[in-house]
C-alpha cells in the first residue's frame, strides 16, 4: 500500500522531471534565437522570448519563473487570472510580467487590468478606448497607478475573423492610442503570420508597415511577431519579441491542478 511519503516522492519526481524537460527546451530555444540572430547580424539581447502559457498550469510557470523567464503570455482573459493569481500563491518573490495576446472583447477591459502588464492584442479604436476607460477607473479607485502598456495587432493579409488591423490602417490605430496617452502607452506592433503565407513574405511586409507606422510614432520600438514555428524569419525582418509555446512547453494540454 502506498503511504502519504510515497505519493510525495512520486510527486517530487514528476517535478524534477518535467523541470528536466523545461529546461532543455528552453535551452533549445534559446539556441535558436542566437543562431537566427546570429544569422542576420543582430544581437540575441534585441530579442525577448516570451513563453505563451495558454492550456499550461501554474506550477509549469512557476517551473520556468525558476529558469530565469520573466514574460508569460495567455490569449483567455478567463484562464489568465486564476492562474496568475496562482503562480503568485507557488512563488510570491517571483518578479514576471504577464501579457495578454489574444483577441480581447471589449467587456473584458476592466477584467485584463487584474492581470496583465501588456496587451499586445489592441485592434481596434473601440477596443483603445473601451481600455482607457477601465485604466482610468482604476487609477481613480486606487488599484492602479501607471498607464497600460499596449501593442497594435496588424492583420498582415487583412483577413478580419483572426483579429488584427489591415495594415494600411495601423497609423490610425496607433494615433488613437497616442490620444489616450494619459492611460495608454504605445508600445508596438503585434501580428501573427497567415497560415497559408511563406512566413518570410509575411513578415517582411509587416517590416514595412511597421517602418511606415514608426514614421509618426517613433515611439513605437518594439515588433511582436514570430512563434514556435516562423520566429527565425520573424528575427530576420526585425522582431523584437517571439512568443513561444510548443517549442517551449510542448504540444500537450495540461490541467491545472
Amino acid at each position: 500500500m502506498s503511504t502519504p511519503s510515497d505519493h510525495a516522492a512520486e510527486a517530487g519526481q514528476r517535478t524534477a522531471d518535467r523541470r528536466a524537460e523545461l529546461a532543455g527546451a528552453l535551452a533549445r530555444v534559446r539556441q535558436d534565437i542566437a543562431e537566427a540572430c546570429a544569422a542576420v547580424g543582430r544581437d540575441p539581447a534585441e530579442v525577448r522570448l516570451l513563453a505563451v502559457t495558454k492550456t499550461f498550469p501554474a506550477t509549469d510557470v512557476a517551473l520556468l519563473t525558476d529558469l530565469g523567464l520573466t514574460d508569460f503570455a495567455e490569449n483567455r482573459d478567463q484562464e489568465a487570472g486564476p492562474k496568475a493569481a496562482e503562480l503568485a500563491r507557488l512563488r510570491p518573490g517571483a518578479r514576471v510580467r504577464w501579457h495578454m495576446v489574444g483577441r480581447l472583447q471589449r467587456n473584458k477591459a476592466r477584467s485584463v487590468l487584474h492581470w496583465a502588464d501588456q496587451v499586445q492584442s489592441v485592434d481596434s479604436v473601440r477596443l483603445v478606448e473601451a481600455l482607457a476607460r477601465a485604466v482610468a477607473a482604476a487609477r481613480e479607485a486606487g488599484r492602479r497607478h501607471a498607464p497600460l502598456e499596449v501593442f497594435v495587432q496588424a492583420s498582415i493579409d487583412g483577413d478580419p475573423s483572426r483579429g488584427g488591423c489591415p495594415l494600411p490602417e495601423l497609423p490610425e490605430l496607433a494615433s488613437a492610442v497616442v490620444r489616450h496617452s494619459e492611460q495608454l502607452t504605445l508600445r508596438g506592433v503585434m501580428a501573427v503570420a497567415p497560415r497559408e503565407a511563406r512566413p518570410s513574405d509575411a513578415f517582411a511586409e509587416l517590416a514595412e508597415a511597421f517602418d511606415r507606422l514608426r514614421h509618426y510614432h517613433p515611439e513605437a520600438t518594439e515588433l511582436s511577431a514570430g512563434m514556435s514555428g516562423d520566429f527565425a524569419d520573424a528575427i530576420a525582418h526585425g522582431s523584437t519579441c517571439v512568443r513561444v509555446g510548443t517549442a517551449l512547453l510542448g504540444g500537450r494540454r495540461l490541467a491545472s491542478p
